[in-house]
């Protein structure tokens, strides 16, 4: 089929180079004219796992091509996804002028009837508003479009991966046709019938993909329930860690017999320095906005909102502790994304970590294996490291902010004469405490005694 995608960002380009890879003809634009210029010289502006070899490998088969004029892509596909932003608004409503834009420019620019895909994540009703807008713009206020809503589930490090083996592909329609062209679409995913870059051939049929058609509305709230009720099990594991701190009792102990419980599972039962990146805090907010617009207070993730805030708090409140003074002092910061196996710094926890510590006069040196080049513009007075062992060198303490596997194995024994003190104020819960004290580390986590 011929396909769209307007945004080129993390979500729109892993949408398109799957899509490609599965058979598709797909057409990518986006509104920053320097990203589609690097897409077609063949760089990859974003780091996500697999997505450099899958967007070679759709390049030289001819199945997906860039373009900056966003009017050229959308009447080069049937069906149109929308990977925009939508972020924000200081009261924590999602901003949709992107969507609006966007349907603006499609009611202008098609010249033939269009499946519009909202891929966005987006409160409840967006799609209808978004029929509307485009029966508004369109010519004689006749629309020939039809709406769907396709929340994306992917996870930024695993989104490749997440997009060829998905739990569930959710698709809100009004009507049977659109239903029918969205399976069609993803009838490769379905039937396995791809080559797949994650296993290197065709894909193991591990288990059925559920397709679940439903109303749009329902399918936009899927998308906020779901985000939602992770970000909620991290903050109440956050929660429970900083009760075995006060009790004496290890929170790694106690989540990891809670997720044993298959109603409860182990995923996001992870204590430390609580959730970062571009979806979790907004999509929190845009639900509680949404909630209270309808008259529903969700006190619930008010809450969770409020522990997820305090963890920088609770993280630096063991940093003073154990240098008593900052100002002065070399802090190593291990770790700038928001989590691992991404270069996204967006609500990254690590940066409020390095802004605070300059604040107070801390030298500052950083490393991650991503995100030192999205992180210089913000904090150019920090010494960046492209190696952690020189990050440490000299090092005061060294903070642990992004749960990287290099991190996880890092040489202790080879770190510990590089630094002027052995200290390790560990915000992901990496290491084992018994561990680094029998190095003689002096060692602080979260909820662990």
């Amino acid at each position: 089929m011929r396909l769209s995608v307007i945004g080129c960002g993390y979500v729109g380009l892993v949408t398109g180079a799957c899509l490609a890879a599965a058979g598709h003809e797909v057409t990518c634009t986006d509104i920053d004219a320097e990203r589609i210029r690097r897409l077609q010289a063949g760089e990859v502006p974003i780091y996500e796992h697999h997505l450099e070899e899958i967007l070679a490998s759709a390049r030289k088969a001819g199945r997906i091509s860039y373009t900056a004029d966003a009017g050229e892509a959308i009447r080069a596909g049937d069906a149109i996804f929308i990977c925009v932003g939508t972020p924000p608004k200081e009261s924590g409503e999602a901003d949709l002028s992107a969507i609006d834009q966007v349907a603006r420019q499609i009611a202008e620019q098609a010249r033939s009837p269009k499946l519009v895909i909202e891929k966005s994540t987006v409160p409840a009703r967006t799609g209808l508003e978004l029929q509307r807008a485009l029966a508004a713009y369109s010519s004689g206020g006749k629309s020939n479009f039809r709406v769907a809503s396709n929340p994306e589930f992917l996870r930024e490090g695993t989104a490749v991966g997440d997009f060829f083996h998905p739990d569930r592909i959710v698709v809100g329609v009004e009507d049977e046709s659109a239903a029918a062209d969205l399976r069609e679409i993803y009838r490769p995913i379905l039937e396995r019938k791809f080559h797949c870059p994650v296993h290197k051939g065709s894909c193991p049929s591990q288990h059925e993909v559920a397709f679940l058609v439903t109303t749009i509305n329902s399918a936009e709230l899927i998308k906020h329930a779901s985000n939602s009720f992770l970000a909620l099990k991290i903050s109440y594991a956050n929660v429970i860690a900083d009760l075995c701190e006060r009790i004496g009792a290890d929170v790694k102990e106690v989540t990891h017999a809670m997720g044993l419980d298959p109603r409860i599972g182990g995923q996001f039962l992870s204590a430390g320095l609580g959730f970062g990146g571009f979806c979790f805090p907004k999509d929190v907010q845009a639900f509680i906005h949404l909630a209270a617009s309808v008259g529903v207070d969700f006190d619930l993730l008010k809450a969770t909102e409020r522990v997820n805030k305090q963890r920088i708090d609770r993280f630096l409140e063991k940093v003073h502790k154990a240098l008593w003074v900052v100002k002065g002092k070399h802090v190593a910061v291990l770790g700038l994304a928001f989590k691992a196996n991404t270069d996204d710094i967006r609500f990254a926890p690590a940066l409020e970590v390095v802004k605070r510590l300059l604040e107070e006069g801390a030298i500052v040196h950083a490393t991650d294996p991503e995100a030192i080049s999205r992180t210089k513009a913000l904090f150019p007075k920090v010494t960046y490291h492209e190696d952690p062992y020189d990050a440490l060198r000299g090092a005061d303490a060294a903070l642990v902010c992004t749960e990287w596997d290099v991190f996880r194995n890092l040489d202790w024994n080879r770190a510990k004469p590089l630094m002027a003190r052995g200290l390790v104020v560990d915000g992901r819960n990496l290491y084992s405490p018994k561990h680094m004290r029998d190095l003689g580390f002096e060692y602080y986590s979260f909820g662990r005694s």
